[in-house]
């Protein structure tokens, strides 16, 4: 959370205790209504760090090995126009499930769109991290690879 100092300058100031989800592991697996419980943009949020942990992992593995060049590869590949074009890769292999939870994302209210994305690949993006943000939480690390394999397929 930010206030004005008065100054033109803001100051952070922490929104309180940070807590990991009790008795989780870094990949956690909880039960799919405590999950379901979380808001579409948390679980976006989440997701978003998961994707592009995963992208960036695959960058590293793949022999790229310039800083500069792992940056610039990431960038291309972890934006709202790159994930709209790996939702449409993935769609028709999502179950009934996934494609419930993508939706519900897809159509979350967002208060500002990017410069370089319009309103319909934003949108595409959030729904792709929302999945794989509630794909995460309940541990389903295999089902986050093996979707994860089809978009590298494309970008």
């Amino acid at each position: 959370m930010y206030s004005d100092t008065g100054t033109g300058r803001h100051e952070h100031r922490p929104v309180g205790t940070l807590t990991y989800p009790a008795g989780a592991r870094f990949a956690p697996a909880m039960p799919p209504a405590e999950v379901g419980a979380l808001s579409t943009l948390a679980l976006a949020h989440i997701g978003d760090g998961v994707y592009e942990l995963m992208m960036r992992t695959a960058l590293a593995f793949s022999g790229v090995t310039a800083a500069h060049e792992l940056h610039r590869e990431t960038v291309y590949r972890v934006n709202a126009p790159a994930q709209a074009r790996a939702v449409e890769h993935i769609l028709p292999a999502l179950t009934p499930e996934e494609l419930a939870v993508y939706k519900r994302g897809r159509n979350a209210k967002v208060n500002s769109v990017p410069q370089h994305a319009d309103v319909s690949e934003y949108h595409a993006a959030t729904g792709l991290e929302a999945l794989f943000g509630w794909l995460w939480l309940q541990g389903m690390t295999e089902r986050l690879e093996a979707l994860f394999g089809l978009i590298t397929e494309v970008l």
